[in-house]
């Protein structure tokens, strides 16, 4: 785990310096191997209810600009005309998990039916990225006693309502007002206005000593395993 870690930090150092490279300001001349100092702030960006070709394309081309991985959380009935999409996210490095097949709130239906807009998600993500773990985010939060969850679950511990706002200023606010080293920040890339404030978010923190990671990477960083059922809020659980 330390030595992922690192691995990770390192990766931040350097995409920094390209970053200080790429905005043409001065690099700083060091004798010998750069130390790997602890100023490295992991916090892990995640997107809802895609994918959408437009929206989700653009965020896409933003994120690999800037060397940022992510993680989506899918809707299965938004997958079909856009699996190139989706493979694109796997190839670029980001985590892609699952949003039920219709965005049902997981507290009502019967379990029957709760487990069944899971798997049939999960079996088409399968059968488009090959077999993997994709993990759950219960759309709203939330899911009932009594659905059997095979995989972990991810909340958020920072929420800008973006969906509510459609305002990318307001967005970009709430979010660096709010975030804390490990957070994990809710955002929907099916609004311009949510991916412009995303890629803001990210020039912002990134100047701020934070370094954008998987939900996974940045359980991963803390040392914990995840486990099937368990809902994970931050990245210290």
């Amino acid at each position: 785990m330390e030595m992922r870690k690192k691995r990770l930090v390192f990766l931040c150092l350097t995409l920094a310096l390209l970053s200080s490279c790429a905005l043409d300001e001065p690099m700083v001349q060091t004798d010998g191997e750069a130390e790997i100092t602890e100023e490295i702030k992991f916090v892990a960006l995640t997107f809802d209810d895609g994918p959408h070709a437009g929206t989700t394309e653009r965020l896409l081309d933003g994120l690999e600009e800037r060397g940022v991985h992510a993680t989506f959380f899918l809707i299965g009935s938004e997958i079909p005309g856009n699996e190139d999409l989706i493979r694109r996210m796997q190839e670029e490095g980001h985590q892609i998990g699952n949003h039920t097949w219709s965005h049902i709130r997981l507290a009502g239906p019967s379990s029957s039916q709760a487990e069944e807009e899971i798997s049939k998600t999960d079996a088409l993500l399968t059968s488009i990225l090959g077999k993997g773990t994709y993990w759950l985010r219960p759309p709203y939060g939330q899911v009932a006693e009594g659905i059997e969850v095979r995989v972990p679950m991810v909340k958020w511990s920072v929420d800008p309502r973006d969906w509510e706002t459609r305002n990318t200023s307001q967005v970009v606010r709430a979010i660096v007002e709010a975030v804390q080293p490990n957070s994990i920040i809710l955002l929907h890339d099916i609004y311009q206005t949510s991916v412009d404030a995303a890629l803001e978010v990210v020039d912002t923190l990134q100047k701020e000593g934070y370094c954008f990671v998987t939900v996974e990477e940045l359980l991963a960083n803390n040392d914990i395993v995840p486990e099937p059922g368990i809902l994970y809020r931050t990245g210290t659980g």
